[in-house]
């Protein structure tokens, strides 16, 4: 009887496991990519384990990384704490309560408003159960080997054990049966609305420049507007998609101008993003998101800048001559092909991933991103299906600590 209460407390050690690191709960940390000011950064917003209590925030950049300045706000009662972070110098901001909150972000002019919910995990709500079983088990199963010490038979011993290995096994069983029994949300959760158990609509855009005809060489906003495919009001239920809240690629026709940035949203439904263009002519927009409880999209838009082409590029791009290697030399359409970058350093992670592949047809119709997850050494390896022949303009981007690297390149694919 007693192997037998070691056998099920053994499997319960066994059985309680973590989750899968791919659940998102209470006690993750949030990390959102921000094109603000220049600059290419992440924000962090660490998981809270308990309310009141410090919120920490923490900025993933690189050497050019400005200062940002915080300002967070209860949406519940719109009580305000202010604080500064940048890259190694973490801010350290207090919460009230768990619920709705904003992160003002701020650099160089520029501002996001970044909605979040304060979340406290409550456990399973069978933990009381798990742990009760357990301690009481324990003290019958000293109990027995005392009762069995002093008395001869032992029958008292044996029945003592055997609660104790019955306590044992409900708390094992409980701990199989944990990720299926109900759970209890955490604190702060946003009430499950009762309308989209067919999903959401999908997201409309309207994408326009401020001013609205830009100049080559001078800075503008590209703004993005979303509204709901079925009522029209602003959408503004962007769920974090690759580490931010959207993915907006900006290529001119000729695919000599490539931009790869995370928009700022400063109002809800709105999305922008300061530029500066190099060349007159059409310039193509290509938006990536994830609406709550919808499936992921890619929006599409153009607009137009006019002026002579200029010396100087955007600084923020960041160019580099890469060696290029597409396998087989000769894609088939609709085929596997294998893409291998050489970098210049070992790169790290940005966006969640080691590298991305952003290719989009000559025509602009196509656009296709994938992610490289994790080639050992100074080199991507990307796998791409051409989703028909003709010529395709590509672009491989990588981060080291000097910052982020552009590979263009481009890809026909035969008949």
């Amino acid at each position: 009887m007693i192997r037998l209460v070691c056998l099920v407390g053994l499997l319960v050690v066994m059985l309680a496991s973590p989750a899968a690191a791919h659940d998102v709960k209470a006690g993750a940390d949030l990390r959102i990519a921000q094109t603000i000011a220049g600059a290419e950064l992440t924000l962090v917003i660490k998981a809270t384990t308990r309310v009141p209590g410090p919120l920490r925030v923490e900025v993933i950049g690189f050497p050019s990384a400005p200062t940002l300045d915080l300002r967070l706000r209860s949406v519940t009662d719109g009580r305000v704490v202010t604080g500064a972070v940048a890259p190694g110098r973490p801010a350290q901001l207090r919460v009230e309560e768990t619920g709705p909150h904003e992160l003002t972000v701020g650099a160089g002019g520029e501002s996001a408003v970044i909605p979040f919910r304060v979340l406290v995990d409550r456990g399973s709500g069978w933990e009381f159960v798990i742990y009760g079983g357990l301690f009481v088990a324990g003290l019958l199963l000293v109990g027995g080997l005392l009762t069995g010490a002093f008395n001869r038979r032992g029958r008292s011993a044996f029945v003592v054990t055997a609660v104790a290995a019955a306590g044992l096994a409900v708390a094992a069983l409980i701990v199989i049966l944990d990720p299926w029994l109900p759970a209890r949300l955490p604190d702060g959760t946003e009430p499950r609305p009762t309308d989209t158990l067919i999903g959401r609509p999908y997201v409309q855009r309207v994408v326009t420049t401020v001013p609205a005809s830009p100049a080559a060489g001078e800075e503008f906003v590209a703004r993005v507007e979303l509204f709901d495919g079925s009522t029209g009001r602003p959408v503004d239920d962007l769920t974090i998609h690759h580490e931010a809240m959207a993915h907006l690629v900006v290529t001119s026709e000729d695919g000599r101008y490539f931009r790869h940035v995370h928009p700022l949203r400063t109002a809800p439904g709105r999305l922008e993003v300061r530029l500066r263009a190099d060349r007159p002519g059409r310039y193509l927009t290509y938006v990536e998101l994830e609406r709550t409880d919808s499936g992921g999209q890619l929006l599409t838009g153009a607009f137009t800048v006019t002026g002579s082409p200029t010396v100087s590029p955007d600084p923020a791009i960041q160019d580099a001559a890469g060696t290029v290697t597409v396998t087989p030399a000769a894609p088939q359409a609709g085929r596997a092909a294998t893409v291998e970058v050489a970098t210049s350093g070992t790169p790290r992670p940005w966006l969640g991933m080691a590298g991305h592949l952003i290719v989009r047809g000559a025509d602009g119709e196509f656009l296709g991103h994938v992610h490289e997850m994790g080639t050992p050494g100074n080199r991507l390896r990307f796998t791409f299906s051409f989703p028909a022949p003709g010529r395709y303009l590509a672009w491989a981007q990588y981060a080291t600590d000097r910052g982020i690297t552009t590979v263009p390149f481009t890809v026909e694919v035969p008949r």
